[in-house]
């Protein structure tokens, strides 16, 4: 019986699938040449995948119902005052996720926490494949985890449905395995199978990632965060056995600068680096509290009242997304901001960018098809602060630099 990895099972696929598969590694290893305990004693042979974690539909099915009816209410994100700028780069990542992921640093108590999650409110559903523990898209081979890819590559029916983005929080405390999923070894040798408990990367594909004080994160897990968000992907490698499963996701975190600073390495892998202060002034400060007691008193009384905005802002969110492609930045613009990236001595070209991408998605979230040069200034601060070097002796902030070198550069 050929292989479902066979040329003969790859011909038989779809087009779209074949140029997919043949633009990365396969999900699987090669045949692992090992001698595998069997009923009539040992024999080589190919390990097959098994999620031992995936659901079946209806566990899926009742689970979401009961997690539905028992969930807490979300602090609702047109009902957050002030702290635009936040808001800003996380709308704009919801957009277009290819920007990165945002870093939101500031003091403690200024709603870092409670915005990212009244974020998941807003983003629309996606359709996922019934069981999958991986949220597979089943209209894009690159999103598939192994085990649907092997069905598509098979001719089988996958069922559908849809499902709320989900939004994944990864505790500091948490283990390697914990994060990036465990390898059955026992069941591996005794059955030959690769049975993987997915871990919470699994868990966050087509979703967010959410790290809270990002910066007290061990060094270890921050490798592999940067290795999963930078490729896509995660591989599990155990007695040399290796699974690899998509991981897309978009990468928030957040810290408060005055426990330590992150490395430059995970900095850069953000898209977006968000600056929230304390609100000063009173009235301001008044109103927060008013509206923090008012939704304590009665979430579901509180929740209905924005109702009306939280739709608006879904609505415009969606026809952002659809718009996102036909939007256009002129050659001339390109060079600007590419200028600005030179002469501020940016380290590599993910700043150019992220420049990019995130002046398009703002042209898109206003409803235009054409970027602005107020596009690029509003969005070029937070793309570029915390890519600069640092410097012991330099007393003005990273994020007026680039203010100064913008407006040097643009006139």
């Amino acid at each position: 019986m050929a292989s479902p990895f066979s040329p003969a099972s790859a011909r038989a696929a779809s087009p779209a699938l074949v140029a997919a598969s043949t633009s990365r590694p396969l999900f699987l290893t090669a045949a692992i040449s090992a001698r595998i305990p069997s009923r009539r004693g040992f024999r080589r042979g190919r390990f097959t995948v098994c999620n031992v974690a995936a659901p079946s539909a209806t566990e899926q099915d009742t689970k979401a119902k009961a997690a539905k009816e028992s969930q807490r209410p979300v602090y609702p994100f047109p009902a957050i005052v002030g702290q635009d700028e936040m808001k800003l780069c996380l709308l704009l990542n919801v957009i277009d996720p290819k920007i990165g992921g945002v870093m939101i640093m500031g003091d403690r108590g200024t709603g870092k926490s409670t915005t990212v999650r009244s974020l998941v409110d807003l983003l629309p559903d996606i359709s996922v494949v019934v069981g999958d523990p991986f949220n597979s898209d089943p209209y894009d081979p690159e999103v598939m985890g192994p085990e649907v890819r092997n069905r598509v590559l098979n001719g089988d029916t996958l069922p559908v449905t849809t499902t709320k983005i989900t939004m994944v929080d990864l505790p500091l405390g948490a283990t390697e395995d914990r994060v990036c999923g465990t390898i059955d070894i026992e069941k591996a040798l005794t059955e030959g199978v690769k049975a993987f408990e997915p871990g919470l990367l699994a868990k966050a594909n087509r979703g967010i990632l959410y790290v809270d004080e990002v910066n007290l994160l061990d060094d270890h897990l921050v490798d592999v965060l940067l290795d999963s968000a930078a490729s896509g992907w995660n591989t599990v490698e155990r007695e040399g056995i290796s699974i690899s499963h998509p991981a897309r996701f978009i990468l928030i975190g957040s810290g408060n600068p005055e426990e330590g600073e992150l490395r430059p390495q995970l900095l850069d892998r953000f898209g977006m680096h968000a600056q929230v202060g304390t609100v000063r002034d009173a009235e301001l400060r008044v109103k927060i509290v008013e509206e923090r007691a008012r939704f304590d008193r009665d979430p579901k009384s509180f929740r209905q009242s924005y109702l009306d905005e939280q739709e608006k802002l879904q609505d415009q969110i969606t026809s952002a997304r659809s718009n996102l492609g036909s939007v256009q930045l002129d050659h001339e613009l390109r060079v600007k901001i590419s200028k600005v990236c030179a002469e501020l001595n940016v380290d590599g070209l993910r700043g150019d960018i992220v420049t990019n991408r995130a002046a398009k998605a703002l042209a898109a979230l206003k409803g235009r098809d054409t970027v602005t040069v107020e596009d690029i200034a509003t969005v070029i601060p937070n793309c570029l602060r915390h890519r600069l070097r640092k410097d012991p002796l330099e007393s003005i902030d990273s994020g007026l630099l680039v203010v100064e070198k913008f407006y040097e550069v643009f006139g």
